[in-house]
């Protein structure tokens, strides 16, 4: 499996990156973590009008997603949608409460962690079978581990969420024993992703063989029941679930018979098939066309603050013209976010000035006040100072070559704002051209390091993402497109990912965003709110502020 299908949001790991703030809490599952993210209802019902309703089984609950996953191996994709819809096959040993984002045990009992934050051993839960009756064990999980560790695996978020685990051990049945190479701030967080680290059956894929990511099993409450290429996956209710995510309110089987999971691209089929009823959630819609669902009590509209970056420009460092510090501030300073954010998001959202989101742990207010701001004067001014002039068609040039350059930018949205910074560019004397692709032929692109810039996005719930986007190690097989190997980075994002104290730690990460804006690596545009709309009669969809929606507790009121 190539690199090429990796992250747009996040990752996303992803989002990973379907997340928020995130630490590393303490011993026995009971410190808080502090966060930033949140989930609401923008159109909840009135109390009195769902008091009397009561969850009844049955139906099915169907889902519209814009984006097809590659696979459904969770270790052999990097796609943050099929993350997102693993994660109905799965579980984490941990989990976090969505009001509290305290850490709670889940398929691990109880954990403990040495003195030095390097052992970690957790009592896994008893009881739990996976979807082709393998009963859960610290093996299983020892496996899975192993799996995504071993480099043949090629596990790029799976194996980076685990990279500083030394050896994992299982010396019986219940015990699970993690020695880390060092402290490593971020695991928990990891450890709680139903979807990245959920157990794997290695009964089920050796069966499988390369068939796997097309038929996974998992130990969550939905089973794979089928795939049509470029239409949808549906899953069955696995009526053996007895050990529901503790945060969940229904502790046994799911309510629907059926979840699946539809792939329409297009923003107005999407909510043309809602508002017909062959779909009862659209995920993802545009913010322009959220007011009419507000506004109309047969839907709900969920909303949260994207836990990463909806929006930003990668530029590839290993193009000569990307070396030079002044035309990468330069470019900074040519793009007005706040124009680009009122054309394609309507405004909803927050303009980002660094790396790192207002949602997730360690983000530095004071990013808005040094940040790049639109400042088209400067921008040719240091583009002037790298030695460009100005040809007859008005255009920067230097040594007779004219700084022309390429964007690459997925369908949609994304194309929308490539236009914009294109004429934003060219305002001052830069000539670009867009190369518009399909999200996985661009990541394919951008993985191969075939591009000049490139529009990006990730989720996910920790700082720890820009170690994924932005460490030299994860050049050759990792996320860092843009190629950036720089020393004084490398050793500020291993100390970001290794301080364990909470207030040291965001005092490192306020310095990686200083510098990371001072570098001008990326240019960052906007995190946009994210608009799910629900139809009745669908109730109970809940929002985690850190995962998106949850469908635990959801039910089709027939």
């Amino acid at each position: 499996m190539g690199r090429g299908t990796t992250i747009k949001k996040m990752l996303t790991m992803a989002t990973a990156i379907s997340m928020s703030a995130s630490l590393l809490a303490g011993c026995g599952g009971n410190t808080a973590a502090p966060g930033a993210g949140t989930g609401t209802d923008a159109q909840a019902k009135p109390a009195e009008a769902t008091a009397d309703l009561q969850p009844k089984k049955g139906g099915t609950l169907t889902i519209a997603i814009k984006d097809e996953p590659d696979q459904l191996d969770i270790q052999k994709t990097g796609m943050a949608v099929a993350n997102q819809i693993a994660g109905n096959l799965g579980g984490g040993l941990v989990t976090q409460d969505p009001e509290t984002l305290e850490f709670k045990p889940y398929l691990a009992e109880s954990w403990t962690v040495s003195e030095d934050g390097k052992t970690w051993n957790f009592v896994i839960r008893s009881g739990v079978k996976f979807h082709d009756g393998t009963p859960l064990t610290a093996k299983s999980f020892a496996e899975t581990y192993q799996r995504a560790l071993n480099p043949e695996t090629a596990a790029k978020v799976a194996g980076s969420n685990l990279s500083e685990v030394a050896s994992v051990e299982a010396p019986d049945d219940k015990t699970l024993i993690l020695k880390l190479k060092q402290p490593f701030a971020p695991l928990l967080q990891y450890l709680s992703d139903p979807g990245w680290l959920q157990p794997l059956s290695m009964e089920a894929i050796k069966k499988a063989g390369d068939k796997y990511g097309r038929q996974p099993v998992g130990v969550g409450p939905w089973k794979f029941e089928s795939w049509e290429n470029g239409q949808s996956i549906s899953f069955v209710r696995n009526e053996d679930y007895a050990w529901a995510d503790p945060i969940a309110k229904n502790q046994g089987p799911a309510y629907p018979d059926k979840l699946i999971y539809k792939f329409i691209n297009e923003n107005q089929t999407m909510l043309a098939a809602l508002e017909s009823g062959s779909i009862d959630i659209a995920s993802k819609i545009e913010a322009k066309d959220v007011k009419k669902y507000k506004d109309n009590p047969q839907y709900e509209v969920k909303e949260m603050l994207r836990n990463g970056l909806g929006l930003y420009v990668m530029m590839n460092t290993r193009r000569p013209v990307f070396t030079e510090l002044e035309v990468r501030q330069a470019l900074n300073k040519a793009i007005n976010k706040e124009a680009i954010m009122k054309a394609v998001i309507q405004g909803e959202g927050v303009a980002a000035y660094g790396p790192l989101p207002p949602s997730l742990f360690g983000y530095d207010e004071a990013v808005q006040e040094y940040g790049y701001k639109y400042q088209a004067d400067e921008a040719r001014a240091l583009l002037e100072k790298a030695g460009y002039t100005k040809n007859a068609q008005g255009f920067y040039e230097k040594d007779g070559k004219p700084l022309k350059l390429e964007i690459l930018a997925q369908t949609g949205t994304w194309a929308q704002a490539a236009q914009i910074i294109q004429a934003m560019l060219k305002d001052i004397g830069v000539e670009l051209k867009i190369v518009t692709l399909e999200w996985g032929a661009l990541v394919d692109t951008a993985t191969k390091g075939n591009y000049d810039m490139t529009l990006m996005g990730y989720t996910l719930n920790d700082p720890d993402v820009l170690y994924l986007f932005l460490h030299s190690s994860q050049i050759a097989n990792g996320l860092n497109f843009s190629g950036v190997k720089d020393d004084k980075l490398d050793e500020l994002l291993v100390k970001g990912r290794t301080t364990v104290d909470s207030t040291a730690r965001k005092e490192v990460y306020k310095e990686i965003q200083k510098y990371v804006v001072e570098q001008a690596w990326w240019i960052p545009i906007y995190t946009e709110k994210q608009f799910n709309v629900v139809r009745k009669p669908v109730e109970g969809v809940r929002v985690h502020p850190l995962r998106g929606l949850m469908y635990q507790d959801s039910w089709v009121n027939q």
